[in-house]
């Protein structure tokens, strides 16, 4: 739904010279919130639930910050909190596009409008949702925490509308500098991944909490929030905790520089707007361009170093899947991400193991699973290229060393990483063996599995892996092959408990020439067992992958 299509009968011009801009901004956004709602009950429900979270989170917050009122460490978690939560208002737009379709300013270029005013008008009209009202419970609970004396009290005033200013604002302000990217496939790309930025972002948080407590709390933050308190929008909530202790010029140089953050991210919001408005689109300069020749575009630059025939198209067109994919790309991304916070951070802490490295050949294997989904229903091309096991096998192996460009050095990148922060080096040969095992056990399983149990990929929604009705061969690839992996990594797991039980450490070395031939031999087996029968289910797989 546009703009055009929320906004009041009647001629829109006269209403805006008769009524001014901010009264009709302010019934369009409430339209735009009602007819969206309107749309299935589905939506109304999950409006209505994030509502009742976010009233339930700010009135905790308000009553835990009113708690803190004269506590010492008040000030500093003030600070930091409205640093928080104005970088959420920063990246936020960049992942979520699409929660306020009145973030899209370009739907107003056909409308007779002068950029200042609009600006003033989408400003009031951004006050209007869940993410402000969450944001005014926070400054209104840090000024309650914070203020002391009548002095305090007039500089709270002033902090509270600022602060939700400042960072509406910047909301506002990357939101319009970025439009193109959000509405192109890029932008979508990031809205895939969002995902994982909450998720790795949840660790980091996880590891700061853990560091402050054995770090004695909240002083531990002090100097940090020394620095912080003369940032936007938290300056202004540093300006009431100055005035409370007396230093009303450290006070009033605070508010100025909210102030000053304001004014620049109008204009910088303004000179965006203008420049949305006004420059030719990506549409229109690629249609001036003259057509480029595009022959030899496949072997240039690290595609060239690819073997020649079926194996090196097969392997450009797996690497150009996780590059261009967002499905794929966000699988891998994560694969990657989290193979390797997850043995880094125990590192980190104290509290891991080496042999924590492994987890990440467990991830990054498990992208040999479904291997012919992320093709969806263009699958059909890859079929009818199949007229043997033999071609079967080839198209199988150039998946799997695709898959291996990656795994291989980030493996080893991992395990030296992990083995560094715990200084156990004489561990490193026998892990890195036993992450080659299951490396090649998983590829092996993953092989069969793509051939065995195949299932659709939606390309329409962000955070669906699986389409209805499939959710059962999905779990039976993954756990199923999982299972399996750890039962043909069995051998190289018994030989490396045997040589921890024995005392027999200076031998770990042996596991990593044995791991990488095993991983080797075992690979390569269940891709032998898995062309047969991929090319004599050929139709099944297509109807399989078809149905997203």
């Amino acid at each position: 739904m546009t703009v055009l299509d929320a906004a009041p009968t009647g001629s829109a011009v006269p209403a805006v010279r008769g009524q001014g801009l901010v009264p009709v901004f302010v019934r369009l956004k409430l339209t735009l919130l009602r007819n969206g709602l309107r749309q299935s009950s589905g939506r109304r429900a999950a409006y209505v639930a994030s509502l009742v979270v976010t009233l339930l989170l700010a009135a905790g917050q308000v009553i835990g910050l009113v708690v803190l009122r004269g506590h010492a460490q008040a000030d500093t978690l003030v600070v930091l909190l409205s640093a928080v939560v104005a970088l959420g208002w920063a990246v936020m737009p960049l992942f979520f596009p699409s929660g306020d379709e009145t973030l899209d300013p370009s739907r107003l270029v056909m409308l007779p409008l002068r950029p200042r005013p609009l600006i003033g008008a989408l400003l009031v009209a951004s006050l209007i949702g869940i993410g402000p009202l969450f944001t005014l419970a926070l400054s209104l609970g840090s000024v309650i925490a914070v203020a002391h004396g009548a002095v305090a009290t007039v500089f709270g005033v002033v902090a509270v509308p600022l602060t939700l200013l400042v960072c509406v604002a910047l909301a506002r302000s990357v939101a319009t500098a970025n439009t193109r990217l959000l509405t192109s496939r890029k932008g979508r790309d990031l809205a895939v991944l969002s995902g994982l930025v909450i998720a790795v972002g949840i660790q980091f948080v996880n590891l700061g909490a853990q560091s402050l407590s054995r770090a004695g709390g909240l002083s531990a933050l002090e100097p940090f929030a020394d620095v912080v308190r003369w940032l936007p929008p938290a300056s202004a909530l540093g300006a009431v905790g100055a005035a409370s202790e007396g230093a009303y010029g450290t006070a009033l140089g605070q508010v100025l520089i909210s102030l000053l953050a304001l004014g620049a991210l109008m204009w910088l919001w303004q000179r965006s707007l203008v420049k949305l408005m006004t420059a030719p689109d990506g549409s229109t300069i690629a249609a001036a361009e003259p057509s480029r020749d595009r022959s030899g575009e496949g072997r240039a630059g690290l595609y060239g170093l690819l073997p020649e025939g079926r194996t090196g198209t097969v392997m450009r067109r797996s690497l150009r899947y996780v590059v261009r994919d967002p499905k794929t790309k966000a699988s891998w991304v994560t694969a990657l991400a989290i193979g390797l916070i997850v043995p880094v951070l125990n590192a980190v802490q104290g509290a891991g193991s080496v042999y924590f490295a492994c987890f990440a050949a467990g991830m990054l294997g498990m992208q040999m699973y479904n291997q012919f989904g992320q093709d969806t229903s263009a699958f059909w091309m890859v079929a009818l290229s199949v007229s043997s096991a033999r071609d079967a096998y080839v198209e199988l192996r150039a998946r799997a060393l695709a898959l291996l460009l990656i795994t291989l050095p980030y493996t080893v990148l991992v395990t030296v990483l992990t083995a560094g922060l715990l200084g156990e080096w004489e561990a490193l040969p026998a892990v890195m063996g036993l992450s080659f095992a299951l490396l090649g056990a998983m590829l092996a399983t993953g092989a069969l599995a793509s051939a065995l149990f195949p299932y659709s990929i939606p390309q329409d929604g962000a955070f669906k892996n699986v389409v209805p009705g499939q959710a059962g061969l999905a779990w039976i690839s993954l756990f199923g092959g999982m299972l399996a992996s750890a039962v043909l990594s069995a051998p190289v797991i018994a030989l490396t408990v045997w040589l921890h039980v024995a005392d027999r450490q200076d031998w770990l070395w042996v596991l990593l020439p044995l791991g990488a031939v095993y991983g080797a031999f075992i690979g390569r087996l269940g891709v032998r067992l898995a062309a047969p029968r991929t090319a004599d289910r050929l139709p099944e797989i297509l109807a399989a992958v078809s149905k997203g």
